[in-house]
């Protein structure tokens, strides 16, 4: 499958249509003349029409730093 313009891998560019597809069967309207009833085949439509704006959200934490954390269990004093 070829990389979609505009998207850094395929796998985001099915998530970001299935996210469009599911607003559009619960109501949305869609922003592109189509003729197809199928939301699925609406989202693609709007992805290539430039339509569907998308934002990859900043990541607070690195995976490393997150595996790094050290827990203390809840009631431990930590005087044993």
């Amino acid at each position: 499958m070829k990389l979609v313009e505009g998207f850094d891998s395929n796998y985001r560019y099915v998530l970001v249509a299935a996210r469009r597809a599911r607003q559009i069967q619960n109501g949305a309207r869609p922003v592109v003349d189509t003729h197809s009833r199928k939301p699925c085949r609406i989202a693609e439509e709007e992805i290539q029409a430039g339509r569907v704006k998308w934002e990859i959200p900043p990541a607070t934490k690195s995976p490393a730093e997150l595996a790094s954390e050290v827990l203390e269990p809840v009631g431990h004093d930590g005087d044993d």
